[in-house]
């Protein structure tokens, strides 16, 4: 899952309010009660009955599709100069429906790109399609992993194909938009940590009419922004590459998407490789498991806190992680009462801090731009917090990837629609989790006000003939938890869980840690899988 700033016990009484109602309810309303229970019962029902036509005929939408594409293949050429993808990768697009229930109707093409398995014509496997997480990631710098002779995917690409894609809605695939890219990155944007109730009546404001925009700019793709129709896509791609079967990799919101299409699609993997995993329960997409990574942040910004602290030699931040912390909340202020640089405000300082707990890597480059701020070397700092209005296609790549972000999400599934409702809970979680919460929830408050037909999630489940899953996953990831990975495990029988434990990189099979390593190529080789999960040991700790 990615983020990027847009713009901020009551249940128990609840509860105890309606059981009492319930005790205090005359007798002569009981059938009326029963009643309604049984009305609301036949709706649900019909309601399922709708969604299963549905599925079933984008289901058969599918194989058309699909069977049109094993005909049609990829036309392959050499990828468009401002595309940033050198010789040998070559490129290509997809047709596919933008309405799988109308396989005939209107089509959207996919652009996908891929580079040759680098082995003898005995060691190719086919294909290895990769998605990096998103939602609006896009997929098409894979076999970059090629060229630019990446150790760890050496050896999987003798046996494989490296392809990438970019998902429907996302870079060269019918792109989406929400909001002109120049007003999506000027800065300074308001304060994320709301002092009034008008700077959450304005917050608001601003979600609302960035639904709106979505809507107006986009909207007759948005009905059909959903992780089940990109792993239908993703199965017409493998269709079209000449495979029988898929071979994934997928990280972040890629490992939703590759449960999404396990499910859908249990006969037509061949191998799967999921890596920092999205909550697939249904009670998980999306709410909640914006709620959980609120959370999981606030853990992972401490360790890196408490590492600067460890090295105050090379940082001057503070030797302990208190002071270290008091320092953070010093540079808030100070962006806060005057925007550094007059345009990095704490919006955008959260933009540049939250590389750190997402990745290791970024641990030191970030401490870095800090500590250079603290002593007196501000710009570095400014600079890299500050949107550069001249770069007008980063602008819409940006903007693009929020928009597909919050398009999926929000089409996805149902969402509260009572502000009442996201109030209270940012503000119970904010109080002992302050860094990302009220930035994330007005990330997201766009889907309270959503302007299409909000869907179910798919029921995340092993089906017949689907073949063991790897899984990888760090204990601190902040963007995905750990819990969502034990969940997929669970779910998916036969899959085997990899934990790197004490470590919280997000996106570990990218890493240098040959416990993990050694396992993924072997699986991927030959599709040898230990007997039992296995825990393996951090990675190297980053060094000043």
């Amino acid at each position: 899952m990615r983020r990027t700033t847009v713009l901020g016990s009551a249940g128990t009484l609840i509860a105890g309010t309606l059981i009492a109602g319930a005790i205090a309810a005359p007798i002569a309303n009981a059938d009326g009660g029963h009643a309604a229970a049984t009305a609301a019962s036949s709706s649900a029902a019909r309601e399922a009955a709708r969604e299963a036509a549905k599925n079933a005929a984008a289901a058969a939408g599918t194989a058309i599709a699909a069977a049109r594409a094993a005909k049609q293949g990829v036309d392959w050429r050499d990828c468009p100069a401002d595309w940033a993808l050198e010789k040998p990768i070559q490129c290509g697009w997809v047709k596919v429906p933008l309405d799988y229930t109308k396989p005939l109707g209107k089509q959207i093409e996919i652009a996908v790109d891929r580079i040759g398995s680098t082995g003898t014509k005995g060691e190719r496997q086919g294909s290895l399609v990769y998605n990096p997480g998103g939602p609006g990631g896009s997929g098409l710098a894979f076999p970059r992993r090629v060229v630019t002779n990446n150790a760890i995917w050496a050896d999987a690409a003798k046996a494989y194909d490296f392809v990438g894609f970019d998902p429907r809605g996302v870079g060269h695939s019918a792109p989406i938009s929400c909001v002109d890219p120049q007003e999506f990155v000027k800065a300074p944007k308001a304060d994320p940590v709301p002092d009034s109730e008008a700077d959450k009546r304005a917050q608001r404001k601003l979600a609302a009419e960035y639904a709106a925009g979505c809507k107006e700019r986009s909207g007759e793709m948005l009905p059909h922004m959903t992780t089940p129709n990109t792993a239908r896509d993703l199965d017409v791609v493998r269709a079209a590459l000449g495979d029988k079967k898929l071979n994934y990799v997928g990280v972040s919101y890629g490992t939703y998407l590759g449960a999404v299409y396990g499910t859908l699609f249990p006969t037509h993997v061949r191998r799967m490789v999921v890596d920092s995993v999205v909550n697939p329960s249904k009670e998980k997409i999306w709410y909640q498991a914006n709620l959980d990574q609120d959370i999981a942040f606030e853990t992972r910004f401490q360790d890196w806190l408490t590492w600067v602290a460890k090295n105050d030699a090379a940082f001057h931040l503070g030797d302990t992680e208190a002071k270290v912390a008091e320092q953070w909340e010093t540079l808030r202020a100070a962006a806060k009462k005057a925007p550094l640089g007059g345009v990095v405000g704490p919006a955008e300082l959260l933009d540049v801090f939250t590389s750190a707990p997402y990745y290791d890597s970024a641990w030191v480059s970030t401490a870095t731009l800090w500590s250079k701020y603290v002593a007196g070397d501000t710009q570095p700092l400014i600079d890299a917090g500050s949107p550069d209005l001249s770069d007008t296609a980063g602008n819409a790549k940006s903007e693009n990837g929020n928009a597909v972000y919050t398009a999926v999400e929000c089409t996805d599934a149902k969402w509260p629609a009572d502000w009442k409702t996201w109030d209270r809970d940012t503000t119970r979680i904010h109080r002992d989790h302050p860094f990302l919460t009220w930035s994330n929830t007005w990330m997201n408050l766009p889907c309270a006000t959503w302007g299409v037909k909000q869907q179910t999630p798919v029921e995340v489940k092993t089906g017949k003939g689907l073949p063991p899953v790897l899984i990888t996953q760090s204990t601190r990831d902040a963007a995905t938890p750990y819990a969502g990975a034990v969940e997929l495990h669970q779910r998916f029988k036969g899959s085997r869980l990899i934990t790197e434990k004490d470590a919280g990189s997000h996106g570990i099979t990218n890493l240098v840690n040959p416990c993990i390593n050694d396992r993924v190529k072997a699986y991927l080789l030959t599709g040898a899988l230990d007997s039992a999960d296995v825990t393996c040991a951090p990675h190297a700790t980053p060094k000043p």
